[in-house]
């Protein structure tokens, strides 16, 4: 299957996703923030990048934008949780910046699997996936 950086600054929700994708057969690789997961890509590069958006030091658009700018073929998948008329905005920056899929938090085993099947499935759709 894949390889998948997830970028989350939230332990519990980082090893949840882990948890997910691991189950679904991808190999995860994971930061703790936007600074730590480019160097991380830098490394090694991966098929998928799942970036939580606010985060300290280097948040989620700031990482989006990076990335696109240095590896425009790159599927990211934005996610972010919270009051739904904020992050459903917030997304839609993501959206526009690059991010192939959005998620809002919180979100079902099915959604994640569903965004990152998607993503991986084609080129950039910026179609939205929280359900």
């Amino acid at each position: 299957m894949a390889t998948i950086l997830v970028i989350e600054d939230d332990d519990q929700t980082r090893h949840l996703i882990r948890e997910i994708l691991e189950q679904a057969h991808h190999t995860v690789i994971e930061a703790k923030n936007g600074d730590e997961g480019i160097k991380r890509f830098h490394r090694a590069p991966t098929d998928l990048i799942i970036t939580d958006i606010l985060m300290p030091e280097k948040e989620g658009l700031e990482t989006i934008r990076e990335l696109r700018r240095e590896y425009p073929g790159i599927n990211i998948i934005a996610i972010s949780g919270g009051t739904e008329r904020a992050h459903l905005n917030i997304l839609d920056i993501a959206r526009k910046l690059g991010a192939t899929q959005t998620i809002l938090k919180p979100f079902s085993m099915h959604t994640l699997l569903n965004a990152v099947h998607a993503a991986l499935a084609g080129p950039a759709s910026s179609q939205d996936s929280s359900a």
